[in-house]
């Protein structure tokens, strides 16, 4: 799809090659009418050979020297930066090159109506090498556009964050955060006292609801003191934790990655439960399968598995995405999958600040031949999405009654992890209160399973 910049670029050197081209052409040695095709031929070249070295990625650092090669386009590139259009890098060169032929063919087709113009071997040449050229590199990109989607991109929590978590901030005085019955058993009156709380996205509204009701005038500490309830998601705040910016990370287990960052940095981590959660699995509406079971599930995730008639689904391709590496979804996903390799994820291509592009995992995108997983409160109440349909794993639904009784397979903790180095004595009498009647009634208002009967 062209955006405006794009389609403006491809305006402005399309013009500017029919001008040229037809001035070159009044100009021209007879017997050279060939070189119209140059220009294009040497452009969709240079692009098939970058797009091989890079694998079709325009953040690879090759591309700056197909920017060199085609210095006199310097000053759109520039721009396209900027605009974070990086097609532009094709589409300038390619309008200008082909706007460049066309007053030459048409002029070259009225001079010589009744026989060949004597350089036709040489531009049937040249032609070829256009159009295998740009095969070449439409193949590359087309199979990359199998495993690298277009981007969403995070809008959220400065950019931490795939949705809204406005909602859930304490200094939301519309905030829709739950509350105690009656006044909290526990209170941190002293602002420098309060633990730094932090941790992942679907962990954001338990949390912030502790704090809500334990620290007192949270709202105005936030606002005038310090950031006692911050989100950073599971991996940054992970690495706030160890390095002693923020005093519990809340979220699910850590991934192997890290639990060796704890070790090599002396840190002994202490994984305190807090409620229980599922890991699921889901897919769109209109997929017949309802569920799979555990191989299945490892099959689909190894890429042994490619399509869903293999599954008792319709004959379609199988779309699996995943979550970014040590992120709590991805690290659960990992440990069913055990020693079974899982294949590459899906990525997109995100532009970054100056016009520079990264890839990253690829979020989600619910059509009708994707499956993909998370913690069940974050897709059915946090990020609720009544267009998933939610599988059952081994034949058994991921309900509250078979999570809380842990019959579905899947049953995850919710924890709050702190270090034992820690010398904040508010959080020891914290974390007792958060396995409490009142902190457990705060994990079922907001959306969990607590972990017993109060």
């Amino acid at each position: 799809m062209f955006t405006s910049f794009l389609f403006s670029s491809i305006a402005v050197f399309s013009i500017g090659g029919l001008v040229f081209g037809y001035r070159w052409f009044k100009n021209r040695v007879q017997g050279q009418e060939f070189l119209a095709f140059v220009p294009l031929a040497y452009t969709a070249l240079l692009w098939a050979i970058f797009m091989w070295i890079s694998g079709g990625f325009y953040g690879h650092d090759s591309w700056v020297i197909y920017g060199v090669l085609h210095l006199p386009y310097a000053p759109g590139f520039f721009m396209s930066a900027f605009a974070g259009e990086m097609s532009t890098l094709f589409w300038a060169p390619i309008a200008y090159g082909t706007a460049f032929s066309i007053p030459c063919i048409l002029l070259m087709l009225r001079n010589h109506r009744n026989n060949l113009f004597p350089a036709a071997k040489k531009a049937f040449t040249l032609f070829a090498v256009i159009v295998i050229s740009l095969s070449a590199g439409t193949y590359i990109h087309a199979e990359r556009s199998k495993n690298v989607l277009p981007t969403y991109g995070y809008e959220h929590g400065g950019g931490y964050s795939s949705t809204d978590l406005t909602p859930y901030d304490v200094t939301n005085p519309y905030h829709k955060l739950p509350t105690i019955k009656g006044e909290s058993t526990f209170i941190i009156e002293n602002s420098d006292e309060m633990p730094v709380l932090d941790g992942a996205e679907a962990a954001y509204p338990v949390y912030s609801a502790f704090a809500n009701s334990v620290y007192k005038n949270v709202s105005s500490v936030m606002t005038s003191e310090k950031e006692v309830v911050s989100f950073t998601n599971t991996i940054y705040a992970y690495e706030r934790l160890l390095s002693g910016e923020a005093d519990i990370y809340f979220g699910a287990e850590p991934s192997k990655e890290q639990q060796m960052m704890a070790e090599k940095t002396g840190k002994e981590l202490v994984m305190t439960p807090i409620g229980k959660e599922a890991f699921v699995f889901f897919v769109h509406p209109d997929n017949p399968v309802e569920n799979l079971d555990i191989e299945q599930i490892k099959k689909i995730y190894s890429g042994e598995i490619k399509n869903w008639e293999e599954a008792g689904g319709n004959k379609e391709e199988i779309m699996p995405f995943q979550r970014p590496k040590n992120s709590g979804s991805q690290t659960l996903l990992e440990k069913i999958m055990g020693n079974t390799p899982i294949q590459k994820p899906l990525k997109e291509e995100v532009v970054q600040g100056m016009g520079g592009i990264i890839e990253q995992v690829a979020d989600y995108r619910n059509v009708e031949n994707a499956i993909g997983f998370s913690f069940r409160y974050f897709a059915t109440g946090m990020r609720k999405n009544e267009d998933i349909k939610l599988l059952g794993v081994n034949g058994i639904k991921p309900d509250s009654e078979n999570i809380s009784n842990e019959t579905y397979p899947f049953t995850a903790s919710l924890y709050a992890i702190t270090l034992k180095s820690n010398q904040n004595k508010q959080i020891e009498p914290f974390l007792q209160w958060m396995q409490g009647p009142q902190g457990q009634e705060l994990v079922e208002e907001v959306g969990y399973v607590k972990l017993t009967d109060q």
